[in-house]
């Protein structure tokens, strides 16, 4: 599957890795624009984390992104919604995300998204990141 709609998951927004592409799919599945295989994951998973460590309901910052606004507008309002992770809570994160499917709880989730879409040989993915840029395209 490529998908231009969405960032690398890779890319950050005030130095924090997966919240532009949660904006992104937000945007997206309100401009009708975001396929299906992503909608039944929204809120989910990444995006709960995401959620979570800045202390915003999901619901909320959908209707915030709503809105509209940038990206660094609507993370001020996270941090003010919810809460500011500090510096190192931020480099926590990045590298827990980053590396998330290498060795650790999402290892069979990783190797099964890999079969089902027939990259069980590209022994170069090795992270969940890694998986959803290849899935894309880039």
């Amino acid at each position: 599957m490529k998908e231009p709609v969405l960032r690398s998951p890779s890319g950050k927004v005030g130095g924090i890795v997966h919240f532009g592409r949660m904006l992104d799919k937000i945007r997206a599945h309100g401009r009708g624009e975001l396929p299906a295989e992503y909608q039944p994951n929204l809120g989910k998973g990444f995006d709960s984390r995401c959620a979570s460590l800045l202390g915003v309901d999901y619901n909320r910052l959908v209707e915030r992104v709503k809105q509209g606004g940038t990206d660094e507008e609507i993370l001020q309002w996270c941090f003010n919604a919810g809460r500011k992770p500090s510096e190192e809570e931020i480099y926590v994160w990045n590298e827990f995300m980053r590396k998330f499917g290498w060795n650790d709880k999402g290892s069979e989730i990783l190797k099964r998204r890999k079969e089902e879409a027939g990259m069980s040989d590209r022994t170069d993915i090795e992270t969940m990141f890694g998986f959803i840029d290849a899935d894309e395209g880039r």
